[in-house]
C-alpha cells in the first residue's frame, strides 16, 4: 500500500521559490533541504521537492520542459472550503504567480488555478463531496 507521495519539481531559483510558497502557507522540512532541493510539506503524507534545474537533471536522461511554454503534469490540491480556492489562488498571484483560466464552478466542485514562478500549473479545488461519491451519482 503506498503511503506517501513525493512530486518532484524543477525550478530555476530555489530561494525565489521557497519564498513564493512560503507565502502561500506551506512549509519546508530542514532535514531533507539544502542548496540545490528543498521538500516541501503539503500534508503529513504529500510531499513536494523542489529542485534546482541542474540537480533534477541528475534523476533523467530526458531534457526538461520549460513549464512556461508545455505542461507535462498537473498538480491538483483539494481544500475542505470554497472560500480556500480563491484565497490560495489569490494568494499565488499576489507572491509572483498567475492565473491561467477564470475560475470553474461545476455545481459539486469549484476550481481554479495559479502557475507558480517555473511555469507549473496548480489546480485547486473544492468538492462537495468525495470524488468517489460523484462517480456514483453521476451513474444513477
Amino acid at each position: 500500500m503506498i503511503k506517501q507521495i513525493f512530486v518532484n519539481l524543477p525550478v530555476k531559483d530555489l530561494d525565489r521559490s521557497i519564498e513564493f510558497f512560503t507565502r502561500l502557507g506551506f512549509a519546508f522540512d530542514p532535514q531533507f533541504s539544502n542548496d540545490t532541493a528543498t521538500c516541501m510539506i503539503v500534508t503529513d503524507n504529500i510531499f513536494v521537492m523542489l529542485l534546482v534545474e541542474p540537480m533534477f537533471k541528475t534523476f533523467t536522461n530526458k531534457s526538461l520542459c520549460d513549464a512556461h511554454k508545455k505542461t507535462e503534469v498537473l498538480i491538483c490540491l483539494a481544500v475542505d472550503h470554497r472560500h480556500e480556492v480563491d484565497g490560495l489562488v489569490s494568494n499565488a498571484i499576489m507572491a509572483g504567480g498567475s492565473s491561467p483560466r477564470p475560475p470553474q464552478d461545476h455545481g459539486f466542485m469549484y476550481s481554479h488555478g495559479f502557475e507558480d514562478l517555473d511555469g507549473h500549473i496548480w489546480e485547486v479545488i473544492y468538492m462537495s463531496g468525495k470524488p468517489s461519491d460523484q462517480h456514483a451519482n453521476a451513474h444513477q
